[in-house]
């Protein structure tokens, strides 16, 4: 079934329809997502009215946390596809599952082929390369560590990841979790911040770690560790680069 009106409710399948070249046929969006469509509310709040009144033939929703807002858009009798990628390979199979959706199958697939090419030659690059502590704060106030899928992300790049399981949500960590595990890196990709956050939010901790000692902390945009979309790729290669830029063009 192709989709010529759709309504995308994050970030994340914004991006995707952006890589399968159908903003097109976005009719409307959140205040979050980056395009030029119509606003229809927030990630966590959307105008169900707002959403109604765009007379959409499709809306793409993500996440648990948009679980309630999928069945009440279901039960206002929209067609709603609702993907929830817990760990890398969940959110590279999301974008052929976003393709179907909007009618472009073989785009889809393409598309999460092209991602775990990308992923895969990264992983060679780096394969025979010592792999350093790494620690993903997604929030800083408490410091929480980055769980779904980036610690994938961290391994993909050449990295270990001892704070969160693959899959297992984001949470906070305490310092002696921190020292304990010694990380030579840190990336600061605070959700909503964009490239904006200070790395003095860390650096002035009194953590005795050697990623501190180093001054070894990275900003990234929040989207490229944050979202599960074609960014995410872009985030793998940008640390990897990071961590091995002898080895990672």
């Amino acid at each position: 079934m192709v989709s010529n009106r759709v309504v995308s409710l994050a970030p994340s399948v914004t991006e995707i329809c952006r890589a399968l070249d159908a903003t097109d046929r976005l009719v409307g969006v959140t205040h979050h997502c980056r395009s030029d469509v119509p606003a229809v509310g927030g990630w966590l709040n959307p105008d169900f009215d707002a959403v109604e009144a765009r007379d959409p033939d499709l809306v793409l929703t993500t996440d648990a946390l948009q679980a309630d807002m999928r069945d009440d858009l279901r039960d206002r009798g929209h067609r709603v596809v609702h993907v929830e990628p817990e760990t890398l390979p969940e959110v590279v199979e999301s974008f052929a599952t976003v393709g179907r959706a909007i009618g472009k199958p073989t785009a889809g697939r393409a598309l999460a082929r092209r991602a775990r090419n990308r992923i895969e030659r990264v992983r060679r690059q780096v394969a025979d390369e010592r792999r350093p502590v790494v620690y993903c704060e997604e929030w800083s106030d408490p410091p929480t560590a980055a769980g779904n899928w980036v610690p994938d992300a961290v391994r993909a790049a050449g990295g270990e990841y001892p704070f969160v399981p693959s899959g297992e949500r984001s949470h906070r960590v305490d310092s002696d979790a921190i020292e304990d595990a010694e990380p030579e890196h840190v990336f600061l990709h605070v959700c909503g911040r964009g490239e904006r956050s200070d790395p003095e939010t860390v650096l002035c901790r009194e953590w005795d770690v050697p990623a501190l000692e180093t001054r070894d902390v990275h900003v990234l945009d929040d989207s490229l560790l944050n979202q599960p979309s074609p960014r995410l790729i872009d985030g793998i290669e940008t640390m990897a680069r990071t961590l091995h830029p002898d080895v990672v063009e």
